[in-house]
């Protein structure tokens, strides 16, 4: 086989295998990131198969900006503020909680480990992946509140733990630390980051209204991630929160600065993209797996995994107490915060606190360690941090990951309704101002009387539709969704008998498919 094809035979081997994971993978009682890191160990596990060296800088600048960007952009920021208080707890105090217990427990097994190492494997292994839990508990029925303080917690946990890392990194090598100058220079770099990621988006939002072509526009935004955190790194400021601050502002001023068109363009364009990019990370990390499974048999590091699996039920531990404390905590110290934020039900408040599986990110830093130290020695414990790591990932992915589900179906959590119930809310109110519109536009010359006569009543029928009940509203979507396939099926015999251009087709599909989208059919 010629060798410059293998790059590309690799490419197609790892879509076929992503595309076979989507198809079957769905009727399984398997969470998604468990699967393909499974799949991922099972490709390593194949005589002949090498597995690939998995670069740090790969994963920081190819991976992780544009699963940032897009998990801010579909952020919602009046969420992420209503609970910035257990947010922070989590993304900040919980790390450095986690650091500091894991430095702990690593100093015992490994009594001649430095601080500052044991404190930069605490760092590694602290910050729960925003990937793994997001594809578990978003395909669940999980309470509104649960699921944004875990969304919100995975936008910021990565920035705090990755300032703690470099930090103990910075003194692992050069025998230098301080604390007061790493806690400044974490805000320094936190507050920067923001700023770049918001004038990253101020420019995204300035262009892409210049433009007016969807395809622009949507380049833009696929190029916004990589901006951001190329300019943070290069002002060596936080690249996570430049990502995080840039997808949420875009998401503040998008709905204005864009057509319609763009919008659904790019949501699809993301959508996939993002997709292909989480499966390929659980892929590539279940190859890695194997890779420092087969280092360890061969090294007999049995020991290292037996403290790796300790490691990993303290990372867990320590978010299961952590979790109740900063609930109770709080309220029992200020009655402000008890009358604002009732106590939360101890389901919700368990299920936070065993969502915490570990990915990609742990693994590239660990990865990312130097290998000498500024006097040319060895880079203390290296190799045990990756094997300790690699076991605290395969243990929160598979014991957590595998369980989430029945916890969660056991749990019966009751139906969310106040978010239908703002929907319902903000349908009247954009009904009642196109009807203000529709009266002043009456008023102009150029407006014909059977015109407004008509919109009228759609108006009239449309506010009709939103006050029926459910079981009605549904059984009028799905007569909508009949005639449409009729639709669909006379133009498609239309071009099929010649009568019609393939490209009239492809206007009036669009036109069907839209219309299609606003009714919510998943229905070819």
């Amino acid at each position: 086989m010629n060798p410059e094809f293998t790059p590309v035979l690799t490419g197609v081997a790892f879509a076929a295998l992503i595309v076979a994971l989507t198809a079957f993978g769905r009727k399984l009682p398997v969470p998604p990131p468990v699967l393909q890191v499974l799949a991922g160990i099972g490709i390593g596990l194949i005589p002949g198969v090498r597995v690939p060296e998995l670069e740090p800088e790969l994963v920081f600048f190819f991976f992780l900006p544009p699963i940032l960007w897009a998990a801010a952009y579909f952020t919602s920021l009046r969420e992420f503020r209503a609970n910035q208080r257990p947010i922070g707890l989590l993304a900040i105090g919980l790390v450095l909680a986690t650091s500091a217990g894991i430095a702990v427990v690593a100093r015992a097994l490994f009594p001649e480990m430095p601080w500052a190492v044991a404190v930069a494997l605490g760092a590694i292994v602290s910050p729960p992946d925003a990937v793994a839990a997001s594809a578990i508990v978003s395909r669940l029925p999980v309470p509104r509140r649960v699921v944004v303080i875990l969304e919100g917690e995975s936008l910021v946990n990565d920035a705090s733990a990755l300032v703690l890392y470099r930090t103990a990194v910075a003194a692992a090598v050069t025998g230098f630390f301080s604390v007061g100058e790493s806690v400044v220079r974490f805000f320094i770099d936190a507050g920067i980051g923001a700023l770049i990621g918001i004038a990253i988006g101020w420019c995204i939002i300035v262009a892409a209204r210049r433009t007016k072509d969807p395809l622009a526009e949507t380049l833009l935004t696929l190029a916004g991630p990589y901006l951001a955190w190329v300019t943070a790194e290069s002002l060596h400021v936080s690249a996570v929160l430049a990502c995080v601050a840039g997808g949420l502002y875009l998401r503040q001023y998008i709905s204005t600065a864009v057509s319609p068109v763009s919008r659904v363009q790019a949501l699809a364009v993301w959508e996939l993209f993002v997709f292909v990019l989480n499966a390929l990370i659980f892929v590539l990390l279940g190859l890695q797996v194997t890779g420092v499974a087969r280092d360890v048999i061969a090294g007999g590091s049995g020991q290292v995994v037996i403290a790796g699996l300790i490691i990993g039920v303290v990372a867990i531990a320590i978010r299961l107490v952590w979790v109740p404390l900063a609930t109770y905590l709080p309220r029992w110290l200020d009655a402000d915060i008890r009358r604002k934020d009732p106590l939360p039900s101890k389901r919700a408040m368990f299920l936070v606190a065993w969502t915490s599986m570990r990915g990609i990110v742990s693994l590239a830093a660990a990865l990312a360690l130097p290998r000498t130290l500024a006097d040319g020695s060895a880079f203390p414990y290296r190799h045990e941090i990756l094997v300790v790591t690699i076991c605290v990932i395969v243990v929160t992915l598979i014991v957590q990951g595998l369980s989430l589900a029945p916890i969660i179906t056991r749990f019966a959590f009751a139906r969310e309704t106040a978010h239908h119930a703002e929907q319902r809310f903000a349908r009247r109110e954009a009904i009642r101002r196109a009807a203000e519109a529709l009266e002043h536009a009456a008023r102009e010359p150029e407006s014909h009387p059977a015109d407004v006569d008509a919109l009228r009543a759609e108006l009239r029928e449309r506010l009709r539709q939103h006050d029926e009940d459910g079981d009605r509203a549904a059984g009028r979507r799905r007569l909508r969704m009949t005639l449409q396939a009729a639709e669909r099926r006379v133009l498609v015999r239309l071009r099929n008998e010649g009568a019609i251009s393939d490209e009239v087709l492809r206007e009036l599909e669009q036109e069907l498919d839209l219309e299609a989208m606003r009714l919510g059919s998943a229905h070819r």
